[in-house]
């Protein structure tokens, strides 16, 4: 078994928020193929549900949107992933890319802007 060596904090979080991302761009792959009944829309009568609804399809879209901003700018795709799968606030994704508050405040801004744009226009 190979051991993992991680060099910062940064470093952990960046591999903990793409592989977050890659269960979950699975799992909705998953749902949707037509072996599992993608066509077929589940109705169960449960509260939890509502509050939380299944949005399988808007995630293979951001995942799609997301390596497309990577393209464009790496460092603003990092701090989108930190954030959304990770869950991280600005400052700690911040400090997790070696970067200032501020300059992550901009990229962010910069990465839902553009998102919001690819994701609008699909």
């Amino acid at each position: 078994m190979i051991a993992e060596h991680w060099d910062s904090r940064g470093h952990f979080f960046a591999a903990a928020a793409e592989a977050m991302r890659r269960i979950l761009v699975e799992r909705a792959r998953r749902k949707a193929s037509s072996k599992r009944g993608g066509g077929f829309k589940r109705h169960v009568l449960d509260e939890a549900r509502f509050a939380a609804p299944d949005r399988a399809d808007e995630l293979l879209a951001l995942d799609e949107a997301l390596s497309q901003l990577a393209e464009v700018d790496a460092v603003a795709a990092e701090l989108v992933k930190l954030r959304f799968f990770s869950g991280l606030t600005n400052d700690q994704a911040a400090k997790a890319l070696g970067m200032s508050s501020r300059s992550a405040y901009y990229a962010w801004t910069y990465a839902r802007s553009w998102l919001h744009r690819q994701l609008r226009d699909d």
